[in-house]
């Protein structure tokens, strides 16, 4: 089977774990805070924190943005359920906005059209949770101006993105946002197994984020409501969770960082093949703004004049030839939990016709030539 996105593991990544296992601290040592160090570098944000995985980094981003019960929060429906979940964690209600057919990112035609609806109604999000939707970013610079209009907090789900840029900036940089979240489960652009990380440029927020990953317990003096006991001594100061990230995981990733620009133009090589071949036929790749370097975590093929049983037989007849061929994302609202919750079918038209219209094609630094042109030419195949 050709794997629609595999982990590429090096020498030197097998080396930096094993130098860890070797090492007194198996968790909470120096691994930590260098890929942290090095993470924030990379990003150009003042402050990088690191997590167990990216959805507990979701959670914690909104928990330091103090979203809570019956607040309210956005984001897109075509996205992994997390994007969503975070929010409900907090007690906070939870909507969508609808997406561009073109990119599956959230559009500004559809969020300008919801504020309006919202501030009429008295029903403005606290916070909008955009998704970089399979490496490219959303229009940014136009949601922080909607943001200032409206006085909502923004969350970056990048979860896709890292090594992607936007405006000639690092996506992660927070140039207009609050807070960026990252994953690094093996499919994605580098990984630590699992795991994710928290980017910001808020000192404030940085020390929420410390505190809500380690079960919200403090050793800084500074912090304390009595002076300390000895250097034993701790106090929990709020409520927190165990969300950090072993140095194990560090380790891998702070290797693997090493090679984010060459795994991130190798996926752009393969998506500029695909982008080839595909020009002339029924399938179109997600388009891409001229103001975004796309990391190209997923590589998505639209049909729009797919049917459901001629898209089931194309999924079919693909993954029959040993091609893993996906789908990202089933729009969160028709999940049966959030229709529990009220949201139905025709509510977000255009994430529903993008989910009808898209493939997701294997695309990861190890795909060979030959394996790629075999995708390639099953894919085409199909329209005879």
């Amino acid at each position: 089977m050709i794997l629609y996105g595999k982990q590429n593991i090096s020498a030197k990544d097998i080396a930096a774990v094993t130098e860890i296992l070797a090492s007194s601290h198996l968790t909470q040592g120096n691994a930590g805070l260098n890929f942290e160090h090095n993470l924030a570098q990379q990003c150009q944000a003042k402050h990088a924190k690191t997590f167990c995985n990216a959805t507990s980094a979701l959670h914690s981003a909104c928990l330091a943005l103090e979203l809570g019960t019956d607040d309210i929060a956005w984001t897109s429906p075509i996205s992994f359920v997390a994007s969503a979940n975070c929010a409900i964690y907090c007690g906070a209600n939870i909507d969508f906005v609808d997406v561009e057919l073109q990119t599956g990112n959230i559009s500004i035609v559809a969020l300008t059209k919801k504020l309006v609806e919202a501030k009429q109604l008295q029903k403005l999000p606290k916070l909008l949770i955009v998704v970089h939707l399979a490496g490219q970013s959303c229009d940014m610079a136009s949601i922080a101006k909607l943001s200032q209009q409206y006085g909502f907090a923004i969350i970056e789900d990048a979860s896709h993105a890292i090594g992607g840029s936007y405006q000639s900036q690092p996506i992660g940089s927070c140039q207009y946002s609050d807070i960026t979240v990252f994953s690094f489960h093996p499919v994605k652009i580098i990984t630590t197994g699992e795991g994710g990380a928290t980017l910001t440029n808020s000192s404030q927020l940085a020390e929420k984020l410390t505190l809500i990953r380690s079960h919200g317990i403090t050793r800084d003096p500074k912090s304390m409501t009595k002076e300390s006991e000895g250097d034993w001594y701790y106090q929990q100061v709020s409520l927190g969770y165990n969300y950090r990230m072993t140095d194990i995981q560090a380790a891998l990733g702070n290797s693997q960082l090493t090679r984010l620009t060459e795994f991130v133009g190798k996926r752009n090589q393969l998506a500029q093949i695909y982008d080839n071949a595909f020009k002339n036929s029924d399938f179109k790749p997600l388009a891409q703004d001229n103001n975004c370097y796309s990391a190209y975590h997923l590589y998505v093929i639209q049909n729009i004049h797919w049917s459901k049983k001629e898209k089931l037989i194309a999924f079919n007849t693909l993954r029959d030839k040993g091609i893993q061929v996906h789908v990202h994302y089933i729009p969160i609202h028709l999940q049966p939990y959030y229709q529990a919750l009220g949201f139905q079918a025709g509510d977000f038209p255009q994430a529903e016709q993008y989910y009808q219209a898209s493939l997701t094609l294997p695309l990861h630094p190890e795909i060979t030539s030959d394996e790629q042109q075999f995708i390639i030419q099953s894919v085409l195949s199909l329209i005879e």
